[in-house]
């Protein structure tokens, strides 16, 4: 017995994205020759979240699978459906709901086509279609960068740089058994945007993969707390490309990062709670000047953690696991984005 459910995707909310290692925000822009001193930035107002989620209809909905959140590329789903059920996502095994009956889907930023979702138990077999809405990406330039920044050659650059992706890769594959996913997510930083999430990078000419974080610039030292409760599956203080590093797991493959630090104020396997102060913005690793560079990352998909900020806290209302949590002051320059009409 298969229930079916095809719908479109829902009207999206907010959004803005991030680049890693500079701090210029429009193509064509060259980076600073010495990194960036930034003055301490004066307090925010806190800004109007928009309502969006809390008073839609789910995103999807069969007789046995409930979704809610923002159904576009590098946006985030959470999903309802019967307790400890086997999950498949576009046909690909992706765990099991936990023991309430939720579970995450990432959208990865390249998505092309619908979200596909099938939960089972014993012979009854429940399928969700969802719709991804597609996003425009901007091309960023930065030209004038040292070679040896864009293309390292030296062999114990590249001999750090293959022990760094050892530690980085056994940081993806953690999977706790946590649930920070349903507490709705905060702004782990205050600051202002320098970069934005997604866009393809060309540097010195070079065409590069696109750039999967959020920048925030913000003094070095300027506190940075953990979005949600997780469990920190890895935390370095000096990897080649990021600096210090941390990244938090908050469970069922949803993964968020944090680089660039000054310091880091938390261990490899310490739970963490929402709010919590994890380390301090910086300049290390491979940047121009201090800030706090924010990725999330879903199993192996690439997505845009301040666009999931506003999906996670919409869909927790909509699914009634609780009412939306305050987020905090966005970046100053936070640019909405919204679907093309």
């Amino acid at each position: 017995m298969i229930a079916r459910a095809a719908v479109s995707a829902i009207a999206a909310l907010w959004l803005i994205g991030c680049s890693p290692q500079s701090t210029a925000s429009f193509p064509n822009v060259a980076a600073p020759a010495s990194a960036t001193t930034i003055a301490p930035l004066p307090p925010t107002p806190e800004p109007p979240v928009p309502p969006p989620l809390a008073s839609s209809p789910p995103v999807a909905a069969s007789s046995g699978i409930t979704c809610a959140g923002i159904a576009a590329q590098g946006g985030v789903l959470v999903c309802r459906t019967t307790p400890g059920a086997p999950i498949h996502v576009d046909g690909v095994a992706r765990g099991a709901a936990d023991r309430d009956g939720y579970f995450v889907v990432g959208v990865d930023r390249d998505a092309e086509g619908p979200v596909r979702i099938t939960s089972s138990v014993g012979s009854m077999l429940s399928e969700a279609t969802i719709n991804v809405a597609k996003r425009a990406f901007s091309v960023q330039r930065v030209d004038g960068l040292p070679p040896q920044t864009v293309t390292p050659t030296a062999p114990a650059v590249l001999a750090k740089i293959a022990e760094d992706r050892k530690l980085k890769d056994r940081g993806f594959s953690s999977r706790a058994d946590a649930n920070g996913f349903l507490q709705g997510f905060m702004w782990p930083v205050s600051g202002r945007m320098s970069g934005p999430w997604g866009n393809q990078r060309v540097l010195n000419g070079e065409p590069r993969a696109p750039h999967f974080g959020i920048d925030i610039a913000a003094p070095t030292g300027t506190a940075v707390v953990a979005p949600a409760g997780g469990v920190i599956a890895l935390a370095e203080p000096d990897l080649h490309f990021e600096g210090g590093f941390i990244l938090i797991d908050h469970g069922q493959g949803l993964l968020t990062m944090y680089l660039h630090l000054s310091r880091l104020d938390v261990a490899e396997g310490e739970v963490v709670t929402q709010g919590q102060r994890i380390g301090a913005v910086g300049a290390s690793g491979r940047t121009t000047g201090p800030h706090l560079c924010w990725r999330m990352k879903w199993r192996d998909r690439n997505i845009d953690p301040s666009l999931a900020l506003y999906a996670l806290n919409g869909a927790r209302e909509t699914l009634g696991v609780g009412a939306s949590i305050p987020t905090g002051a966005a970046p100053v320059g936070f640019t909405p984005w919204t679907p093309s009409p």
